[in-house]
């Protein structure tokens, strides 16, 4: 059987299994959002359209985490190895954020969504960072969904970050190195303050992390989908939700 949730932007509809449990919905979920590109090369369309309709499956996987009742998700957008890409595919994969925050911020906002930002912000051109920084300050008392941005990150470069504040701590005599533990190093990681990802999607049928979240991913499930990101919709993230709950965590133990 399927009862229908009530969606926030548009008033669409989405059909939820009855299978899915509301006393196990994944806390915080991670997506690689992969395939735009081949998306678009598969319809004989520019690459650039591939990320431009990968935009509107934002919204749809943001609109299907909400109404599932997922408190935290994470969107892996650019990584710090994109910028080897052509340079017309870069700049305009840097104005998407920007488009992204005009259209939807008052519904963000509407709907109690805290907007975050992961990655390093000082390479950011100024169209693509400006509209993402006032979006975090127009929702920062917002308690509902918090919908992170890993925007020109890469979790190499954020250990090895993390590394050095710690190393620096150390030698300024601010902490002592019986004091260096897996909580007190999370705190200086980029995702400092949210859960481990419970769930990690990755799209295109591509099976890798590549360089997302390695820390924050150890314990994760990792669901796998052959559709490209912006065939991404509501019922595949219902349908990696339901895989979820089929699973067993046992974080390394027995149950």
């Amino acid at each position: 059987m399927l009862k229908r949730v009530r969606s926030w932007w548009k008033k669409e509809e989405i059909q939820v299994s009855s299978e899915l449990s509301q006393d196990n919905i994944p806390k915080h979920i991670a997506i690689i959002m992969d395939g735009n590109g081949r998306w678009a090369k598969s319809l004989g369309l520019p690459r650039v359209m591939g990320h431009q309709n990968g935009m509107k499956a934002v919204k749809r996987a943001t609109i299907a985490a909400d109404d599932l009742g997922v408190q935290y998700l994470t969107m892996y957008a650019f990584s710090t190895e994109n910028w080897k890409r052509p340079k017309e595919e870069v700049d305009f994969l840097m104005k998407l954020p920007g488009e992204f925050i005009a259209s939807e911020l008052d519904e963000l906002i509407a709907k109690n969504v805290q907007i975050r930002l992961m990655g390093h912000k000082d390479v950011l051109p100024p169209h693509t960072i400006e509209p993402l920084e006032k979006a975090i300050r127009d929702t920062a008392n917002n308690t509902g969904l918090v919908l992170t941005f890993a925007l020109n990150y890469g979790s190499r470069d954020e250990i090895t970050e993390g590394v050095k504040e710690v190393a620096q701590a150390v030698q300024k005599g601010t902490m002592r190195i019986e004091d260096i533990t897996s909580e007190s190093f999370e705190r200086v990681l980029q995702s400092s303050g949210m859960p481990d990802p419970d769930l990690l999607i990755r799209t295109s049928g591509e099976l890798r992390l590549s360089n997302f979240m390695l820390w924050q991913l150890a314990y994760t499930e990792l669901w796998f989908t052959p559709i490209f990101w912006p065939e991404f919709g509501k019922q595949h993230m219902i349908e990696a939700v339901l895989e979820y709950q089929r699973r067993t965590r046992r974080y390394g133990g027995l149950k």
